[in-house]
């Protein structure tokens, strides 16, 4: 989409990009102490990784706060409100569901955590790195929009690597557990890290958008 009044003020007015990177770097941090925190597995350290993780989510609503609030007070912003606000809330929501699984391994205590829920962490960290890359070619989206959809496949392949992890997971779940009070414990907590390789595939779809309507 070619807006010669629109490209005139993009560069007086930067400042939701280094506030978008901050979020994508917030992702990257918590999903870096999801996958020590599976690792651990043990309840003190779990606990440990949840106020690390819960610190990284606070900066998160934080930083979708302030985009909210820049909106508001922003006259010629780079792309349309919408997909900005949007786009900061999905990353917001990466965020939010790698602290909701340290918070449901704090609460739930399981016996023991999954081999699988190191294999989604991981993806949950490539999908971090995927982001970050796509986040951080926004502001030379149209110089660079090839990289950018590139990176955003990227975060479709984790999130159908995640998919299959996950399916796996419940297969053996559901045919080797006995304990039903466990079975329900690992569920939930699989099913939150799961959801955040959604949340990063979402993004990326957000991000595709915006290239659609403006690169």
């Amino acid at each position: 989409m070619n807006n010669s009044f629109f490209d005139k003020f993009v560069p007086k007015e930067p400042k939701f990009f280094p506030i978008l990177k901050e979020m994508a770097d917030v992702i990257l941090v918590a999903s870096d102490l999801i996958i020590e925190c599976v690792e651990k597995a043990d309840h003190e350290s779990a606990i440990e990784y949840y106020k690390k993780i819960k610190e990284q989510e606070k900066k998160g609503d934080a930083l979708s706060a302030k985009i909210f609030d820049e909106l508001n007070s922003t006259f010629i912003t780079p792309f349309d409100r919408e997909d900005i606000h949007h786009l900061a809330d999905k990353l917001d929501d990466v965020t939010d569901y790698i602290n909701s699984c340290a918070k449901k391994i704090v609460l739930y205590n399981p016996k023991e955590i999954p081999t699988s829920a190191v294999e989604i962490a991981n993806l949950v960290k490539e999908g971090a790195v995927s982001i970050g890359k796509a986040v951080a070619e926004l502001d030379v989206m149209k110089k660079n929009s090839k990289k950018i959809k590139e990176y955003c496949l990227e975060l479709k392949v984790t999130e159908n690597k995640a998919d299959d992890v996950y399916e796996n997971f419940l297969i053996d779940l559901f045919e080797n557990k006995k304990d039903a009070v466990e079975i329900i414990k690992l569920k939930e907590i699989m099913s939150e890290l799961e959801k955040a390789t959604d949340a990063a595939e979402h993004v990326g779809k957000i991000i595709k958008t915006i290239i659609v309507k403006y690169a």
